[in-house]
């Protein structure tokens, strides 16, 4: 990896997506771009609301084809991370060479799909590259599924990374079944929590900022400030008609976050987790 300790580091956005639409999308998947959300508007986003760094998720509709995500990672190596979407056949060899240039994680990406069955020896062995790799597992599914996912991975040691709140539902109090349960996991220490898509929490607008207002003290006291980071999930697919970056930067804003909470969010938890 480029050595980065010259770059200074203002904010660090930990998850948006780049594509566009003339892409081969997989068959099955739940969205189909109507547009392209390239590179250079995510870079030119960061700057125009004073960020530095970003983390490229690869988006479900891709499939396990990362080579657009690795093509990106390239043009701006020391300002950027990735998070891949791969089979758990996958060899190490092609493992290195993604670390080599960028990537730092795996995404699950579980709405709507049945849950795996990590007993597989597909699986155990691709944990194994996990550890060995020091790379995270992020997980995106509903919260009342989580606990027992959380169950079956954390005995493997690998670090977890739970995307947008953990997909609770805005609609219902922060007692709800699944977070209660994922907050009580959180004080494992071996948890992490991506901060993003509000907009995506099943409420009116309102609902959604006050169920994350809510959520985000808990969030503190259970996770720890270093286990949680703040993400724009540009370009908020299936959302793009009301939502852009600034909207999300607002909804941070609204959050109210200390400054030393503000500056975990943004910057020390998110260097340490993706290695910037």
């Amino acid at each position: 990896m480029p050595d980065t300790c010259s770059e200074s580091i203002v904010g660090i956005d930990a998850h948006a997506h780049v594509f566009n639409r003339a892409l081969n999308l997989v068959a099955a998947r739940r969205y189909t771009p109507g547009y392209d959300a390239s590179l250079g508007e995510y870079l030119g986003h960061l700057q125009a609301h004073g960020l530095s760094h970003g983390v490229l998720v690869q988006p479900s509709f891709l499939g396990s084809d990362n080579s657009y995500l690795l093509a990106a990672l390239q043009q701006a190596p020391a300002r950027l991370r990735g998070v891949a979407v791969v089979e758990p056949q996958i060899g190490r060899a092609a493992l290195n060479e993604m670390a080599r240039l960028g990537v730092v994680g795996v995404r699950l990406n579980l709405m709507g799909q049945a849950l795996p069955d990590f007993r597989e020896g597909a699986w155990k062995d691709f944990f194994g590259h996990l550890a060995e790799l020091d790379w995270h597992l992020e997980l995106h599914r509903p919260v009342e599924d989580l606990p027992r996912l959380l169950g079956q991975l954390m005995p493997l040691g690998i670090k977890l990374v739970i995307d947008h709140f953990g997909r609770p539902d805005a609609r219902l109090s922060v007692d709800q079944p699944g977070f209660v349960e994922t907050l009580e996991l959180g004080l494992s220490g071996q948890l992490w929590m991506k901060v993003s898509g509000i907009y995506r929490l099943g409420g009116t607008d309102r609902q959604n900022l006050e169920f994350a207002r809510s959520a985000l003290p808990l969030l503190e006291q259970s996770f720890g400030v270093q286990r949680l980071v703040w993400g724009s999930d540009w370009p908020h697919t299936q959302h793009e008609d009301s939502v852009g970056f600034g909207t999300v930067i607002e909804q941070l804003g609204a959050l109210g976050c200390s400054r030393p909470l503000a500056r975990a969010l943004l910057v020390d938890s998110p260097r340490a987790l993706f290695g910037f």
